[in-house]
């Protein structure tokens, strides 16, 4: 992988960090394809893009990882929160960086989201026609996962009404100065994990707090605000607007959320491509990148170039 360049731009009024990664020596001429890599919920450019930029860059394509607004190096206050507009437009405005980028062509723009990315990456190429391909990797929405929780089947509404209280308060807290605890998503340790703690949060709870991914900047918080912004986000409602440009999801036999990317491609139009491996789970996808990698390289070769 090519040692990436530290590089900014503008997200609406957000000086956003990111890494902007040239083709590997040697690697395949990609006539300046460029892919934007944006992470999951909680993550930061560091981790799981980090992984699929050395993955896509060996494959000669140009890739530009950042940090969203309120995470990670990136501005924005009040920090760690979750909004999933001003996640599409995160995407959009890394979009428009590539497009000053005299290296890049064009024309030849994709983007690849990774878990609550691979809900925000479909909606920003719904309506953004820059963006000549659309991958994802374990997608979710959060919006969904806000009502109806990680798992299939299950229903998240009672849970939900207790976050929107918590984020109710979160809000008044501007005027009434009372303090409102983050929400840690996951333990703080990992041998603080509950011996009954569910496989799905388990399974993130094995990336990000330990050495597999663990990152001083990725706190793994989130602020209580951030459900009445989720809460009723619909992701892949409108995905047949994607077409003709093509949709890749990538998901796992064995991830919690398979579902949404089953979801995600129903709601698609031809070309689309459900694409599972075998074996990984939710969060395997962040890091073993072999096979998934290898099919989004497959793919962007195919429909970019």
């Amino acid at each position: 992988m090519s040692t990436p360049e530290n590089v900014s731009f503008l997200s609406r009024q957000f000086k956003l960090a990111a890494h902007f990664y040239l083709p590997a020596p040697n690697s395949p001429n990609r006539s300046g394809a460029a892919i934007v890599i944006a992470h999951p919920w909680t993550s930061i450019k560091e981790q799981s893009p980090a992984n699929y930029a050395r993955v896509l860059t060996k494959a000669g394509f140009i890739c530009l990882a950042y940090d969203a607004a309120y995470q990670g190096e990136s501005e924005g206050e009040p920090r760690y929160l979750e909004d999933p507009a001003q996640r599409v437009e995160d995407i959009k405005s890394a979009v428009t960086y590539l497009t000053s980028r005299n290296e890049v062509n064009k024309n030849l723009i994709g983007v690849l989201g990774i878990c609550a990315s691979g809900g925000y990456a479909p909606f920003a190429a719904q309506t953004d026609l820059r963006i000549k391909a659309v991958a994802t990797s374990a997608a979710v929405c959060v919006g969904t996962m806000a009502r109806r929780g990680f798992d299939k089947g299950t229903s998240n509404m009672e849970i939900l009404k207790t976050q929107l209280e918590n984020a109710a308060k979160d809000r008044n807290s501007d005027v009434t100065g009372e303090k409102v605890p983050l929400v840690h998503m996951l333990p703080e340790r990992i041998e603080d994990m509950p011996a009954d703690y569910p496989d799905s949060f388990r399974d993130l709870a094995d990336y990000y707090r330990t050495k597999r991914a663990n990152h001083p900047r990725a706190p793994n918080v989130c602020l209580p605000r951030s459900w009445d912004l989720m809460a009723n986000f619909d992701a892949f409602a409108w995905n047949e607007m994607i077409s003709p440009r093509p949709l890749l999801m990538v998901t796992g036999t064995r991830a919690a959320t398979k579902w949404y990317s089953e979801d995600g491609v129903a709601k698609a139009k031809e070309p689309k491509e459900l694409f599972v491996v075998d074996g990984l789970t939710h969060a395997d996808l962040y890091d073993k990148v072999d096979h998934a990698g290898a099919k989004i390289v497959e793919f962007f070769g195919k429909y970019l170039v």
